[in-house]
């Protein structure tokens, strides 16, 4: 069975998800990664290779948490990105692979000539 989140909280100032999960890992994933990797069909397309990048995210942050049955949470943005269900299991790949998701999306920003800033 996957890890369960044992903590999920949103710190506004550092602008994070700070999620910690039962089987001792701890996670905090900057808002902008969120968004840019949301699970949602508007971003990730509807088959393999059909991702999209996503600029001009510097400055989002999650306005709203709403939990989803008991496998998930849908996060609401403030640029109105409400679609994505983060599954435990994708937040948990997500804060695993942070780093490696982090220089993906920079890299895809700058050969597609696009920014993090609006």
């Amino acid at each position: 069975m996957s890890p369960r989140p044992s903590r999920i909280k949103f710190k506004k100032a550092e602008n994070t998800l700070e999620i910690a999960f039962d089987d001792g890992a701890e996670f905090s994933i900057p808002a902008e990664l969120l968004r840019v990797e949301s699970p949602s069909a508007e971003v990730q397309g509807h088959g393999m290779g059909q991702k999209k990048i996503v600029s001009g995210r510097r400055h989002v942050s999650i306005m709203e948490i709403e939990p989803v049955g008991n496998y998930a949470i849908r996060l609401i943005f403030d640029d109105l990105h409400d679609t994505g269900i983060f599954s435990w299991s994708y937040l948990y790949e997500l804060g695993k692979e942070k780093v490696q998701k982090w220089s993906e999306y920079i890299t895809a920003l700058e050969e597609a000539g696009l920014s993090r800033d609006p």
